[in-house]
C-alpha cells in the first residue's frame, strides 16, 4: 500500500480527533464560556452540520484542484479555525469556528477518500479506504483521549492547541509526499485521462443503487454511533461500572473498532454482501443483547467491544462499494457518502435522546441501534435485490451493483 495513504489516515486522525473530542470537553468550555452545557452540546451539532452540508459542494468546488493542492489548503483551513477557536474571546467566535472546520475537514474527507482509491492497485481499495478510515478510530482510541486529558491539565484550549499542531504536520508531510499536477486532483486519478467535469460526477450519481448505498452507510454507521454516544450513564447509572473505569471500557469499544476494520478491509474487495449481512446482524444482535443484560456490568462490558467490532466491519464496505457504483465520479460519490455518513451521526443519536427525554431510560438508545441495524438489513436486503436485476438484464460485471460476487 502506498505511503501516501497512511498520511491520508493520518490526516483523518488529527481532524477526526477535534470531530469527537468536544464530548469531553463540553464541561470546561460551558464554565470558561459563561453557557450551560446544551448550549456547548450544540458546537458538536455545528459540526456535524457542517460536515453533510461540506463535503459535497467542496468536492465539487475543488474538482478541478489538484489533490495536492486541495488537500493541503482544507487542512490549512481547519488549522486556522482552531487556532481561532483557541483564542475565541466568546461563544459565538468558537461556535463559527467549529463550522468552518467542519466544512474543511468534510472537503478533506471527500478528496482523501478519491486519493486512496486512485492511488489503490484494483483489488485493494477497500483495504485504502480502511487505513484511511483507521485514522478515524485512532482518534477515538487514542486522540480524544489525549485531548481530554490535555484539557484537564492545560485547559480546553489547550486540546485546540494541539490539534492544529498536529493537523498542520499532516499537511506538510502530504505536500511533500503527494505528487503534483491535475493528475492528482479530485477525480482524474481515478478516473483515468478526462479532465475533470462536474457533469460526469453529477451524472455518476443517477444511479437508484447508489443511493440505497448511501441508505446503508447512513443506518449501518447510525446503528453502531447511538448506543456508543450514551454508553457512559448507560454503563454508569444501569450497569453499575465506576466512573473512572468508564475511560478504559470506551477505549475497548475503539478496539473493536479497530478489528472490525481491519477484518472489513480484508474481504470489502471480495465479499461486500457478505460483510454487510454479517456486520448488520451482528451489530443488530449486539444492541439488543445490551438492551437486555445492561444491569449485568460483565456482559455488558463484553458486548462493547463486541459493538464497536461489528459496528466497524462494514466501514471499508460501505465506504468503497460507492466507488465502484458510480466510478467516473469518484470525488462527488465519496462526498455524499461522507454526507450519508454523518446523517447517520446527527439522527441517530438525536433519537436516543429522544427516548431517554421520554422517561425510557438509558437501555432505550440500545433499542434504538437494534432497531436502526434491522432496517439496514432491509436496506441491505433492497440492494441484494437491485443486484439480482441487474444480473438478470445482463449488465457488465463492471456496470453492476457492488454487491456483486459477495
Amino acid at each position: 500500500m502506498p505511503l501516501v495513504v497512511y498520511l491520508l489516515g493520518l490526516g483523518i486522525f488529527a481532524q477526526g480527533t477535534s470531530e469527537f473530542m468536544l464530548s469531553g470537553l463540553i464541561p470546561d468550555i460551558a464554565a470558561d464560556l459563561g453557557v450551560s452545557i446544551s448550549d456547548a452540546g450544540l458546537l458538536v451539532s455545528a459540526f456535524a452540520i457542517g460536515m453533510v452540508v461540506g463535503a459535497p459542494v467542496l468536492a465539487v468546488a475543488t474538482l478541478r484542484v489538484p489533490r495536492r493542492t486541495a488537500l493541503v489548503a482544507f487542512q490549512l483551513v481547519f488549522v486556522a479555525g482552531h487556532v481561532v477557536g483557541a483564542l475565541a474571546p466568546g461563544y459565538g467566535v468558537l461556535f463559527a469556528t467549529r463550522v468552518v472546520s467542519a466544512l474543511a475537514y468534510a472537503g478533506f474527507w471527500a478528496v482523501a477518500a478519491a486519493a486512496a482509491v486512485g492511488l489503490a492497485a484494483p483489488g485493494a481499495k477497500g483495504k485504502a479506504l480502511s487505513i484511511v478510515t483507521m485514522g478515524l478510530t485512532l482518534a477515538t482510541i487514542v486522540g480524544v483521549p489525549a485531548g481530554t486529558v490535555l484539557s484537564q491539565h492545560a485547559g480546553w484550549r489547550a486540546a485546540f492547541w494541539g490539534v492544529a499542531g498536529l493537523t498542520a504536520l499532516s499537511a506538510l508531510s502530504l505536500w511533500t509526499a503527494l505528487p503534483a499536477g491535475r493528475n492528482a486532483a479530485g477525480a482524474g486519478a481515478a478516473a483515468g485521462p478526462e479532465v475533470p467535469s462536474v457533469r460526469r460526477e453529477l451524472a455518476g450519481l443517477a444511479r437508484p443503487e447508489l443511493w440505497v448505498s448511501y441508505l446503508v452507510t447512513a443506518l449501518t454507521f447510525g446503528a453502531a454511533v447511538v448506543t456508543f454516544s450514551y454508553l457512559a450513564p448507560l454503563l454508569t447509572e444501569v450497569s453499575g461500572l465506576p466512573e473512572g473505569w468508564v475511560p478504559p471500557v470506551l477505549a475497548l469499544y475503539g478496539a473493536g473498532g479497530l478489528i472490525g476494520l481491519t477484518l472489513g478491509g480484508r474481504v470489502a474487495d471480495t465479499a461486500p454482501l457478505r460483510t454487510l449481512v454479517i456486520g448488520g446482524g451482528a451489530l443488530t444482535a449486539a444492541s439488543a443483547a445490551l438492551a437486555l443484560t445492561a444491569g449485568s456490568l460483565g456482559v455488558a462490558v463484553a458486548l462493547v467491544f463486541v459493538l464497536g467490532l461489528a459496528g466497524y466491519v462494514t466501514n471499508p464496505v460501505v465506504q468503497s462499494r460507492v466507488f465502484r457504483l458510480a466510478p467516473d465520479a469518484p470525488t462527488l460519490t465519496g462526498a455524499v457518502n461522507t454526507s450519508a455518513f454523518n446523517v447517520g451521526i446527527t439522527l441517530t443519536p438525536m433519537l436516543g435522546g429522544l427516548t431517554i427525554d421520554a422517561g425510557l431510560g438509558f437501555t432505550s438508545v440500545a433499542w434504538v441501534g437494534a432497531g436502526t441495524g434491522a432496517v439496514a438489513l432491509a436496506a441491505i436486503g433492497w440492494a441484494a435485490t437491485l443486484e439480482r436485476r441487474a444480473k438478470r438484464r445482463g449488465l457488465p460485471a463492471e456496470k453492476r451493483p457492488v454487491y456483486a460476487g459477495a
